[in-house]
């Protein structure tokens, strides 16, 4: 009899871990200053002079961390390296997290734990954290990379590459890779990219340059 209560608690444990390991599901959009989609004889002109600041934004559609519920929500980090991003940092560049309005105290720890988890290095130091009204919005199109996210001081805007019209030498890829783990995403056009805050006594605006990933992400 005690080996029989034993398996059953044992099948009881297993059916339990991935309830402990839930994972976090939702859409992804992430734009840059230098062209992602590109040749290495563009990208190699661009390196050191482009491409030193982003917006990164998730929104979660389903999933928990920290017991935190966070279906619905939104982070977006704004970040500004000293160098191009998606190439090796000699110097830690410094980030912005903007977080949904509409969380509770708990949800936004949660949501500045998945950012940071999901992003890593790439954030730098965080100078700031700040709650913002925040929409990412996918937009149905026919490749599903039309996005627009609005937070705070960020706009951001992409449309669908066409990869007849929108190439610069004909050699084209997905040069850079997305600057974050866990993303399943398509490069696009960033139709507008704008930072407009006061954080990095800097700001920047964009438009019209094959700088952006629209998909998903996942994480645990």
């Amino acid at each position: 009899m005690p080996r029989y209560i034993l398996s059953a608690a044992t099948v009881l444990l297993a059916a339990a871990g991935p309830a402990a390991a839930a994972e976090i599901t939702g859409q992804y959009v992430e734009a840059r200053t230098c062209d992602v989609f590109t040749g290495a004889c563009f990208a190699n002109a661009d390196t050191g002079i482009a491409g030193k600041h982003a917006v990164l934004a998730w929104r979660v559609d389903h999933g928990s961390l920290d017991a935190a519920r966070l279906d619905g929500l939104s982070v977006v980090a704004v970040v500004a390296a000293e160098e191009t991003l998606g190439t090796k940092q000699h110097r830690a560049g410094r980030s912005v997290l903007l977080v949904d309005e509409k969380a509770t105290s708990e949800q936004r720890e949660a949501l500045v734990k998945l950012a940071k988890k999901q992003a890593g290095e790439v954030l730098g130091d965080v100078i700031a954290i700040r709650s913002a009204p925040i929409n990412v919005d996918i937009c149905p199109c026919t490749n599903n990379s039309c996005a627009k996210v609005s937070a705070s001081d960020v706009k951001l805007e992409t449309r669908c590459l066409n990869k007849d019209h929108d190439r610069g030498c004909g050699n084209d890829c997905d040069y850079f890779p997305p600057l974050t783990n866990g993303v399943q995403a398509r490069a696009a056009m960033a139709v507008e990219h704008v930072f407009t805050g006061k954080d990095f006594r800097e700001t920047w605006s964009d438009a019209e340059r094959r700088g952006a990933y629209v998909g998903t992400f996942s994480a645990r």
